[in-house]
């Protein structure tokens, strides 16, 4: 019986040492801090499919509350072996910092950055029925319209310290005007009152505003990227009437801080060549999301300048969670 049992044991053995390294892993736990079903998900999703040839299964973790603080904390606090990475954001790494009184996690030194995955331009759109109303047909008339007219017009948004709050507090600093602000509960209650007519103009993400740009119902005058969008190539960006203006939606992979050098690399190697597919380019475009694979280093400065860039721009706003 020993004869017959050890044989059949050395090529199980064998067998796994045949096996690529990726199989013979513990699945590794990909943390979205948002619900389920919006783009960064959606994105997440599409790219842990893309890497289970070379890391194996991951497991989407959707931890979602606090603006993002629930996740994005367990990720900081997980062990840095590998096994736990998460989604960073403008939100988790740049505005929440300045946003909350208290924060679970440090933003600039309990991560380890892996690669950044995308970035969406936002869009300042105006209801199409008001823009013909008051004749603004370009970024230079909603200026001048708000100077000739002080305090008449009003833009919406997703909350204090949203993106859209923040984006519309930096313009009008920068263009000299005056509008005010309208805070819903969501993004999509504030585009409902952007189409209802109840706001005058929204900075809306594009992903969310491209359907009903393309339909008539919104007028978009600007996007926020520092340059123009491939998805809307005709729209120029705020940046050639107001120098340097720049809000971008971005997101990206990091890891617990103290994570080794080399499994840093293993997945980013993974996660970019997945990013650089065409597959990749295809889907995201069809969220309005352009992938930006990138060093960890690259990441770590963009995270840093951005987190550094979104202080003043929270000051300023006076959006405050307790």
């Amino acid at each position: 019986m020993k004869r017959r049992i050890l044989p059949m044991l050395a090529l199980v053995v064998l067998g796994l040492a045949q096996l690529p390294a990726s199989a013979q892993d513990k699945p590794i736990r990909l943390v979205v801090p948002y619900a389920p079903g919006g783009p960064l998900d959606i994105t997440a999703r599409f790219l842990a499919e893309r890497v289970k040839d070379t890391l194996g299964t991951v497991i989407i973790d959707n931890k979602p509350g606090a603006g993002g603080n629930i996740g994005t904390d367990a990720v900081a606090k997980a062990a840095p072996d590998g096994l736990t990475i998460g989604l960073a954001a403008t939100a988790t790494h740049a505005v929440n910092p300045w946003l909350f009184s208290k924060m679970p996690y440090n933003a600039a030194t309990d991560f380890s950055p892996i690669t950044q995955m995308v970035r969406v331009p936002n869009v300042l759109v105006m209801n199409a029925n008001t823009a013909q109303k008051l004749n603004i047909n370009s970024l230079q008339d909603l200026i001048a319209y708000a100077e000739a007219n002080p305090g008449k017009l009003n833009y919406g948004s997703g909350g204090n310290g949203s993106a859209g709050h923040l984006a519309g507090e930096l313009f009008k600093s920068r263009a000299g005007i005056n509008a005010l602000h309208v805070p819903f509960n969501g993004a999509n209650p504030a585009q409902l009152a952007l189409l209802s007519g109840q706001v005058d103009f929204n900075f809306d993400n594009l992903a969310t505003a491209a359907v009903n740009i393309r339909a008539g119902k919104l007028k978009a005058l600007a996007v926020t990227s520092i340059k123009r969008s491939p998805a809307l190539p005709d729209v120029p960006a705020v940046a050639e009437t107001l120098k340097g203006f720049a809000v971008d939606t971005w997101w990206g992979l990091v890891a617990p801080a103290g994570m080794p050098k080399d499994v840093v690399a293993r997945l980013n190697k993974a996660f970019v060549t997945a990013l650089n597919t065409p597959e990749t380019h295809e889907r995201f475009a069809s969220l309005m999301a352009e992938p930006v694979p990138t060093t960890p280093e690259a990441f770590g400065a963009l995270m840093k300048a951005e987190l550094a860039k979104y202080e003043s721009m929270v000051k300023a706003s006076g959006a405050r969670v307790d």
